[in-house]
């Protein structure tokens, strides 16, 4: 592993190591307290990632914001993606899967609008008016629930450098090993307490209590944060 990179070595290539993205948001918190972070922003990745960052920022007494990023989904194969598109355009393909799929360029902007269109409508949704954060000269910390490609997280870090923060941190419960790779170089640190090799990753594999946060529940941590 890059020397960037922080991981719990008992948990490495084990499977249900967290109940749920709660118990993985505190354990990723006590980890985080034990680093030297100050003028810290957290930012979630909807929709699992936003547990995960309320539980750390409860732990922290940290602000949580969302970034509002996407995968662009395969058409024959809505799981899977070939790319992503952050909140601000930003947008990063996975060239190498584009060329064996055989996407034409045409293919691949049809692709890009229509997750475009899906970012405008989840930016209403969890955001409504509000202005994103300023993030200069922060420490940012961004959560996601794991890494399966990496593609989804590395965007939002480049949409995030844009905004001349003082250091970038990625912590996650868990990620694949090709994930790590792809991501680590773009960040100052990542954390990640679930690191799993092998040819097939699935996120929910790490948790014991897994399923698709619905956009209402989303919004009721963020609101709950609000209220606090």
């Amino acid at each position: 592993m890059p020397p960037r990179v922080l991981d719990v070595s008992e948990y490495r290539d084990r499977r249900f190591v967290f109940r749920d993205r709660l118990h993985a948001g505190e354990l990723l918190a006590t980890k985080l307290l034990s680093l030297d972070l100050e003028r810290l922003q957290l930012l979630a990745i909807p929709s699992g990632g936003v547990p995960v960052g309320y539980a750390v920022a409860k732990k922290l007494h940290v602000p949580l914001d969302v970034i509002v990023v996407r995968k662009i989904q395969i058409p024959w194969n809505t799981e899977a993606g070939f790319g992503a598109v952050a909140w601000d355009g930003t947008l990063v393909l996975n060239e190498a899967l584009v060329s064996i799929l055989g996407l034409s360029t045409q293919v691949v902007q049809q692709c890009v609008s229509r997750t475009r269109d899906i970012i405008r409508e989840r930016l209403r949704k969890f955001r409504g008016d509000r202005p994103m954060p300023d993030l200069k000269g922060k420490q940012i910390v961004l959560v996601d629930d794991g890494l399966a490609s990496g593609f989804t997280m590395l965007v939002a870090v480049q949409s995030v450098k844009k905004t001349s923060p003082d250091r970038v941190m990625v912590a996650v419960p868990t990620a694949s090993e090709s994930a790590i790779e792809l991501v680590a170089p773009s960040v100052d640190e990542l954390l990640c307490l679930n690191i799993r090799s092998g040819p097939v990753f699935a996120v929910a594999d790490a948790y014991e209590d897994w399923y698709d946060l619905s956009d209402e529940e989303v919004i009721d941590f963020l609101k709950e944060l609000e209220s606090d």
